[in-house]
Order: C-alpha cells, then sequence, then structure tokens
C-alpha cells in the first residue's frame, strides 16, 4: 500500500469512526491502573515508532509516533497527566 492509500485509509476509518462512536456518560472513573495500561500504550507505539525507523519504514513508524503524541495529548486534555512538548530537539541544545 503506498502512501496516499495508507492516508486514505486512515482518513476514512477516522471519518467512519466519527459517525458511529457514542458519548459515555459523564465524569468516568479513571483508575490508575486504567492510566498505566494507556501510558503502556502509548510507550508501545514509541517503540514501534523506533523499530520501524530503524528498518527504514518512516511511513510506519511516522504513523506509530503520532499515535503515541495522540494518546499523550488526549491524557494532558483531560487532565491526566501533566507535560509541555519540548519546543527543541536534544541535538539543539
Amino acid at each position: 500500500m503506498n502512501l496516499e492509500e495508507l492516508t486514505a485509509k486512515y482518513i476514512s476509518v477516522a471519518e467512519q469512526v466519527f459517525n458511529i462512536l457514542e458519548l459515555n456518560p459523564t465524569p468516568i472513573t479513571l483508575t490508575k491502573e486504567k492510566l498505566a495500561n494507556i501510558l503502556r500504550w502509548a510507550m508501545d507505539y514509541l517503540e514501534d515508532a523506533k523499530y520501524y525507523k530503524s528498518q527504514g519504514k518512516l511511513e510506519t513508524s511516522l504513523t506509530s509516533i503520532a499515535y503515541c503524541e495522540g494518546i499523550l495529548d488526549a491524557l494532558k486534555l483531560i487532565g491526566a497527566v501533566k507535560f509541555e512538548w519540548p519546543t527543541t530537539r536534544p541535538e539543539e541544545k
């Protein structure tokens, strides 16, 4: 699958989900165990991104790190974690 097809696939799937998703009653409970599990998913995506980068599969690497960042951003938005994205890369310091 080329990059254009892969992008179209992800866009289509996201659009489908937006059309069918249902909101849960709020407030929801986010236990420490649930939060730890979600953070493990984010870390797994980070590790996947590094692996696929090392294999030269940059599209898959970028997708994986975008998933990781999305999870971290969502957790930040709901107030489950606190952090600021660095404004410079480590090699720029």
